[in-house]
């Protein structure tokens, strides 16, 4: 990897850090706000489900123009929607608020995997899947900690957070245009008779067996993924009587296991398979799930040791069906596949909220009832998703160890 991709892919993942940790912060903040369970559900759910509609909007025509200028527009609007979060006053302008970021926050996530896809190969996309996605786990480390601590220096005011993300998305906006390459050689010359309707991207996607199927096992990964996520905090603070100063804690030690895990994992996908790294962590995740939701009373050393398990077999999970997804595709078409792709993993994870709201029953002292059902139906989707993704990604997934001539007819029979 040289000094140039480096650079690249050190911004990209400072522009996923922000952007996810703009959804994540409100994970540990529903503590602060004074609202239902269901509310907060809606809270969450309103981002991704925004997401979902710009991305498949966006998918129409997105391959016809520069990944670069796309992105800087989808960030400076993502910034604006954010810093509106800072200074929301009232419950109904804050989900107006988390709209307009998810609305533009859709597109970030697209455009960046798709710079990634079209800048490394297959066989090295495991280790640079795995730096970008290294975003998350900055966003554990430093972000959330940071975001919690601050909130509760300024008398628990849930809108510091978002002040603080917005600002440092200001400063990225000029790194932006200043380091980001233009991104054009996707884009193909099509003849008067080539035009078609913007419509048939999507209709392209659904007819496309792999691509179909991609997307179905990408939904069910989202929605297995953060089933669990929305009532962590509460659960941890009214059901078992951990502090909010063991909040920042938790997203500490997961996010530096995050971390270790998607350069790692990462760069051990290249190597091994990413179907085999995604077919383990899937497996050891069903466990680490049924503990977190069904948590016994234990230090809180176990506690974190739990969390920091369970971010790590989160993000091998991420990181190899990332890379595996983005194959599926050409690569002008990548783009567009792409965002449709970020939408349905919104959709997801916005369903997954809201089923979550559905079946999370909070008391007015604050304890949380039936999160065990939640961790119940978690297991079921992602045992769902390890059945789709082996299915799917089998004939496709190659490592370094295999022959030149066995990765070539895998590419021929994908």
């Amino acid at each position: 990897m040289n000094k140039q991709e480096r650079i690249i892919l050190t911004l990209l993942a400072s522009l996923n850090f922000t952007h996810i940790l703009d959804f994540m912060i409100m994970m540990p903040l529903g503590n602060y706000l004074s609202v239902t369970a269901m509310q907060f559900s809606i809270l969450v759910a309103s981002y991704s489900i925004a997401a979902f509609f710009s991305g498949l909007g966006i998918a129409m025509f997105i391959d016809r123009f520069d990944r670069k200028k796309f992105l800087l527009f989808a960030y400076i609007g993502f910034v604006i929607g954010t810093i509106a979060c800072g200074f929301a006053p009232t419950y109904g302008m804050l989900l107006g608020a988390r709209i307009v970021a998810g609305l533009f926050g859709g597109i970030i996530g697209a455009q960046v995997l798709s710079i990634v896809a079209d800048m490394f190969s297959y066989e090295r996309r495991g280790r640079a899947m795995g730096a970008v996605m290294g975003g998350f786990a900055a966003a554990s480390i430093l972000g959330v900690p940071i975001s919690l601590y601050l909130t509760n220096l300024f008398k628990h005011d849930w809108h510091v957070p978002f002040l603080l993300i917005g600002a440092l998305g200001i400063v990225f906006i000029p790194l932006i245009i200043r380091f980001i390459p233009s991104m054009t050689s996707h884009i193909k010359e099509k003849q008067a008779d080539e035009i078609t309707s913007p419509f048939s991207v999507l209709v392209n996607v659904c007819k496309i067996p792999e691509q179909r199927s991609a997307l179905i096992f990408s939904c069910l990964l989202m929605m297995g993924h953060f089933l669990i996520i929305p009532f962590i905090n509460p659960y941890l603070e009214y059901n078992k009587g951990f502090s909010k100063d063991h909040t920042p804690m938790i997203y500490l030690a997961g996010g530096i296991a995050s971390l270790l895990a998607a350069l790692y994992l990462g760069k051990l996908s290249d190597k091994k398979g990413k179907l085999a790294v995604f077919s383990v962590s899937v497996f050891l995740s069903l466990f680490m799930v049924l503990i977190i939701t069904r948590m016994p009373n234990v230090p809180f050393g176990v506690v974190l040791l739990f969390f920091a398990i369970w971010f790590t077999v989160a993000t091998g999970r991420i990181v190899t069906a990332q890379a595996m997804i983005s194959e599926v595709v050409k690569p002008e078409q990548r783009g567009s596949f792409m965002s449709v792709n970020g939408s349905i993993q919104q959709l997801g994870s916005g369903l997954a909220a809201l089923f979550a709201g559905m079946i999370v029953v909070t008391e007015k002292s604050g304890k949380v009832l039936n999160y065990n059902w939640v961790g119940y139906l978690s297991i079921f989707v992602l045992l769902l998703s390890l059945l789709f993704g082996r299915r799917i990604f089998k004939k496709i997934d190659v490592s370094e160890d295999t022959p030149i001539a066995e990765k070539e007819l895998a590419k021929e029979t994908a």
